[in-house]
């Protein structure tokens, strides 16, 4: 009986824990993720009824236009995001790339070229739901991974969905703050034309000067600021709804909707672009999963964000309903005259809240794409000491700062904007749609029939107001395409010329009987010190390896040939981030270390990596001589048996001991530490760079009579080329297309991709190799 109330008490502590962990998580996500999505009121119904719908300006095209927006918002964010795609989540991350490495985890889709057997043993790789597997679909994936160009093409479409992201990163800004600075202009002619633009671009070039600071710094006010817009709109809206038209809540029958479009024709088909931007900014609540949980996201908009907008576009329908021709200024006309300017600095401020959304999820698209081999390499810096995720990314920011000051100057219309916004919103929308129907087959197992469904519904609903919006290419919608093709082809082309790079280290690697017809000298004088040989090649000896040989006769003690890849998970656990493995017999001091990371890791300059690196290659060592299975007398099969190196704490006999010297001006001081096991040893400073402090750390063999005299003298021998210094050894490259090719490959590889190599940053700065222990060896690559 005690044991039963105990329990049922511990279970009724948990799940109040878990709830009040998710209502404050959920207050978080209304300044990060809605910030978009409840600045919408500003500019819907003026961009609905413009051009030819002007003439239907009447109280029923108000109400249809109204049933219309309610019966969007309710199918698309309510039902198909935050009862559906939310679930369809990669260990917590959401996004377009999450449901792209799920299918690229459960069906042989990816078209990254290093992937290894080693990759599925990850904690994060076979994550989703565990159903028996559905002969039905077995035809489909088999077909879709027979053929490359299918996959190609996917990748494709998941590209243009990130081109699209990207572009809303410009737009959102242009639009939000032009939309809510105009209040000064319309209603109270404060400011002229000429002045509103000065003003907007002077909040726009400051939103973009500050993001280097990171949001973390003033995410503390950006939820207060958005919950206090959607209790202005909500009071708004309910006071107009009352005071003005209360008949309009019988607009929320569908009825309206098909009087709509029987007194509007395709005329009202046209308008439907400016209906969409009432969702603009739903894909956030996906995209931003990993920051919050579904739980969250859900509470946030079904109970806050979805009635207070409902009531909001209801207040607006009513006060039109009666006021025709304030349509053009729809949202600051409706306002009372008592609230307006104090709703005017809320509304501005929400759209710079709204806008630093934007960026910020603009900076993570680019991180992973660039972590997909999509992207060229950029300086990526982390904001926040506390807050995982949060990165700034100097080179994009200005990028985005100048297109979104070109469009504000160039355009100066928000219905010309907003053409371009509600074009790329529901342009990712689709995508997501049918990458969700490929997920349900593949990952969830369901039936072809309940995807071809959701497919069909979705898609439909979607199709028709991306059919609409296609209609306004003309008038600005022009924009999202030109911006989504200029980056999709600078993705596609990195992709490309990055593939076929490594398709030619791979078929040019040097065979391993190379290698060992040298003998354990290699034919050269082996130098005191430790060579890090960095290559993409997860299996082989890359040809910069023999390069170097034939020009330069001389070689460290110890190899390491270092990989370090990318895999399709959002993040790879610290335990599991090292595969290290043997090259050669015993006697060659080769070795291979593979550092994996997830497409939403961040690969920190921690300055630690050469310790953790001779700690991991001397736990291998060690366990080596314990597990039969890692070595071999067949010295040809010296190659790609790898062994994951953990960095959690086990209770197991000391490996080595480690002595700290910190410099100082003053003097030396030297202090010792012993460590139990040598994953502990890694542990220890994960947190603090040695680098960066003056710390040099010193190897020592511990004291122990049991040890392996072979272990012993390897062991040795590796504190000892550590003690002589570390040098890294990089291939610069020169991409060129074989005569042979084709103009097109020519134009891709000679103009593009080498453009690309040489404007973004080199791999050392990439990577935090320090510049004065580098060794370049240049190559030509025919491809």
């Amino acid at each position: 009986m005690d044991s039963d109330v105990s329990s049922s008490r511990s279970a009724s502590q948990f799940s109040w824990v878990n709830l009040s962990r998710n209502l404050m998580l959920a207050y978080q996500s209304f300044g990060v993720v809605y910030g978009d999505l409840s600045t919408s009121p500003l500019y819907v119904f003026r961009s609905i009824f413009v051009g030819k719908l002007q003439k239907h300006q009447n109280e029923e095209a108000i109400f249809g236009a109204f049933s219309l927006i309610f019966w969007t918002l309710t199918l698309i964010p309510l039902l198909k995001y935050v009862f559906i795609v939310l679930s369809a989540d990669d260990n917590g991350e959401g996004g377009t790339f999450a449901l792209y490495s799920l299918l690229c985890r459960h069906a042989k889709l990816s078209l990254l070229p290093n992937q290894q057997a080693a990759d599925e043993e990850l904690s994060a790789y076979r994550y989703g739901p565990s159903r028996q597997g559905l002969s039905s679909s077995l035809p489909l994936k088999r077909f879709l991974e027979k053929h490359k160009k299918l996959r190609t093409a996917l990748l494709i479409v998941v590209l243009l969905g990130a081109g699209m992201v990207i572009g809303d990163g410009v737009i959102t800004p242009a639009i939000s703050v032009l939309s809510s600075v105009s209040g000064l202009q319309v209603n109270h002619h404060m400011l002229t034309n000429g002045q509103v633009l000065l003003l907007s671009c002077v909040i726009l070039v400051g939103l973009f000067a500050l993001q280097h600071y990171g949001t973390h710094r003033v995410a503390f006010i950006f939820a207060p600021i958005v919950i206090i817009w959607l209790i202005s709109i909500f009071a708004i809206g309910l006071y107009n709804t009352i005071y003005w038209n209360p008949k309009i809540v019988y607009a929320f029958s569908p009825h309206y909707i098909i009087k709509f479009f029987h007194e509007t024709g395709k005329d009202g088909w046209i308008s439907l672009g400016g209906v969409l931007l009432a969702v603009t900014g739903t894909e956030a609540m996906f995209a931003d999963l990993g920051h919050f949980t579904a739980l969250s996201i859900r509470l946030a908009f079904a109970f806050v964000i979805y009635p207070c907008l409902v009531v909001q576009y209801m207040g607006q329908a009513a006060f039109l309903s009666k006021k025709i021709s304030a349509i053009p200024n729809s949202f600051y006309d409706s306002i009372p005259e008592a609230v307006y300017w104090p709703v005017f600095v809320i509304a501005t401020l929400a759209a710079i809240v709204g806008s630093q959304a934007i960026i910020s999820a603009t900076f993570s698209i680019v991180k992973q794409c660039h972590a997909l081999g999509c992207f060229p390499r950029v300086k990526v810096v982390h904001t926040s000491r506390h807050i995982y995720g949060q990165i700034y990314i100097p080179e994009i920011n200005w990028i985005l700062m100048v297109i979104t000051l070109a469009i504000a100057i160039g355009f100066q219309d928000t219905t010309l904007i907003g053409n371009a916004y509600g074009l790329a919103c529901m342009t990712v929308m689709l995508i997501t749609t049918c990458l969700m129907a490929l997920v349900l087959v593949f990952v969830w197992q369901r039936s072809i029939l309940l995807a071809a469904t959701f497919l069909l519904f979705f898609g439909f609903i979607e199709g028709v107001y991306l059919s609409s919006a296609l209609m306004k290419v003309p008038q600005g919608g022009w924009v999202s395409l030109v911006l989504a093709f200029i980056f999709m082809i600078i993705m596609f082309v990195w992709q490309y010329g990055t593939r076929k790079k490594y398709n030619f280290d791979l078929h040019n690697k040097v065979p391993l009987r190379w290698l060992l017809g040298l003998g354990p000298s290699l034919g050269i004088v082996r130098v005191p010190g430790i060579g890090l040989v960095y290559s993409e090649l997860a299996t082989g000896v890359p040809a910069i390896f023999s390069h170097f040989v034939t020009n330069l006769p001389a070689f460290h003690t110890v190899l390491v040939f270092v990989c370090v890849k990318s895999v399709p998970v959002p993040y790879v656990s610290p335990d599991e981030r090292f595969l290290i493995g043997r090259i050669c017999p015993r006697p060659y001091r080769m070795y291979r270390c593979i550092v994996r990371y997830g497409y939403k890791d961040i690969q920190r300059d921690d300055g630690d990596f050469e310790n953790r690196l001779i700690q991991s290659i001397a736990e291998f060592i060690q366990m080596e001589a314990v597990e039969p299975t890692l070595s071999s007398s067949d010295s040809a099969s010296f190659d790609g048996r790898m062994a994951v190196i953990s960095t959690r704490p086990t209770q197991s006999s000391s490996c080595l001991l480690v002595s700290e010297q910190e410099n100082y001006s003053t003097g030396n001081t030297t202090r010792s530490i012993r460590s139990l096991t040598l994953q502990s040893l890694r542990s220890s400073y994960d947190d603090e760079s040695a680098q960066m402090t003056g710390r040099h750390v010193r190897f020592h063999l511990p004291p122990n009579p049991g040890m392996d005299p072979a272990v012993r003298e390897e062991l040795l021998e590796l504190i000892q080329a550590k003690e002589a210094g570390v040098a890294y050894i990089m291939g610069h490259s020169y991409v060129k297309a074989r005569r042979s090719s084709s103009f097109l490959k020519k134009l891709v590889i000679d103009i593009g991709y080498s453009f690309l190599r040489k404007n973004c940053r080199g791999p050392s700065v990439a990577l935090n190799i320090p510049h004065i222990s580098l060794i370049e060896v240049g190559m030509t690559y025919y491809v």
